[in-house]
């Protein structure tokens, strides 16, 4: 469950977004009072911000600056005040998102998925990932357990990233298209599957204790034997 961490001073419209996100999944945190939001910030440590530019205290742009000096978790600034140079300068300083209010909670909701989803991918795709023995070396495409080893293709050491560094996540069949085809170009499933079944295999042939699953019209996850399997 991602965190979200809402720095307004409408206090209607934070409790609003609140229950609405709250409603999509999200644990969302209001602070009663800005004063010391530095030390909430560090506090709560949240997966995303959504903060506002007219702000007391302190406005939303110095504080995006000081939150990026603790954090490179996901900004998006939700404010009223839309002109174009604000816009580009919200961004120019680490924000990754601004939306400007009135807006709706589907739209809101569907910039946090998309900005989360480019965050954990962009993270993951910088580290060497292990899990449980699984080592992943992404300089030479390997992928090691005990003492085998196997090579991978580039769209299975992207796939292994994903499933190895968040076991038990169900991950929906567009993240992962979208992940291994940044494109707009139409991919077929079939082609994830082919991939997805490699994968499978190699992990096999590695005589790992996991495997990935799928969920019946959902998508895939690394099944750690919850119970949660169906194929």
């Amino acid at each position: 469950m991602s965190k979200i961490l809402i720095v307004e001073d409408d206090m209607q419209l934070s409790n609003a977004l609140k229950t609405g996100l709250e409603g999509y999944g999200y644990q969302v945190i209001v602070p009663e009072t800005l004063i010391n939001i530095e030390e909430v910030f560090e506090e709560v440590a949240p997966d995303l911000t959504l903060l506002d530019v007219n702000l007391p205290y302190k406005d939303g742009f110095t504080l995006c600056r000081l939150f990026r000096l603790k954090s490179e978790a996901p900004i998006i600034f939700i404010s009223s005040r839309g002109s174009e140079f604000e816009q580009i300068y919200g961004m120019d300083i680490g924000a990754d998102e601004y939306i400007v209010k009135p807006f709706s909670l589907q739209l809101l909701e569907a910039k946090i998925k998309t900005v989360l989803r480019r965050y954990q991918i962009q993270n993951i795709k910088n580290i060497e990932v292990q899990y449980n023995g699984l080592v992943i070396d992404t300089d030479h495409f390997k992928l090691y357990y005990r003492d085998k080893e196997t090579t991978l293709s580039r769209n299975e050491l992207i796939l292994s990233k994903l499933f190895i560094a968040n076991p038990n996540k169900i991950f929906e069949r567009y993240e992962l298209l979208k992940a291994l085809w940044d494109t707009d170009i139409f991919v077929h499933e079939n082609t994830l599957n082919v991939n997805i079944k490699r994968l499978k295999d190699k992990l096999a042939t590695l005589e790992y204790p996991y495997s990935i699953r799928s969920k019946r019209s959902v998508g895939y996850y690394m099944s750690l034997g919850d119970g949660m399997d169906e194929n």
